[in-house]
């Protein structure tokens, strides 16, 4: 009995450390359209943590820029970017965990931030220091982030 209980605790702490790996910024692997097929963390996003971090200010605040219908319960929504109603109809999972990864790859001139992303361009200094920010910086998401909102988007169909 206890080899076996041994063994199940063994084979279960590889399961959670193989799930709980997450692909750093750097690794992360955009086809030529800037697709990334691959999650980001080997588990499915939770679309209702999505839908807060789209709103959240100190998250990813999507609404700045992007209007969602299914978001109205969170006031000023922007329209610098394209409305994102029917987002799961548009785009294929991949293309939107590309895009919220690091937009550019995708659409090379957009002002949309990169949030999976760590170097290869200025953000903001060090709080209200007025010095610049010191590297290594951290991703504006985590990969389970990214994953929840990408989860959010394709919620979003036409209706």
């Amino acid at each position: 009995m206890r080899t076996l209980t041994t063994t199940a605790i063994a084979v279960l702490a590889t399961t959670v450390a193989v799930t709980a790996a997450e692909v750093a910024p750097k690794e992360v692997k955009f086809d030529e359209y800037g697709s990334v097929e691959t999650s980001l963390t080997g588990a499915p996003g939770d679309p209702e943590n999505g839908a807060v971090i789209m709103k959240t200010k100190s998250m990813g605040n999507c609404i700045s820029c992007h209007q969602v219908t299914a978001l109205e319960d969170a006031p000023f929504h922007g329209e610098i970017g394209p409305m994102l109603d029917g987002a799961g109809d548009r785009w294929t999972e991949a293309d939107l965990r590309g895009i919220v990864s690091n937009a550019k790859k995708t659409f090379p001139g957009t002002m949309m931030p990169a949030y999976y992303k760590v170097d290869g361009y200025i953000r903001p200094g060090d709080a209200f220091t007025g010095k610049a920010a010191e590297e290594p910086l951290p991703p504006l998401l985590s990969g389970q982030q990214v994953e929840d909102v990408v989860a959010f988007l394709m919620t979003l169909k036409e209706e």
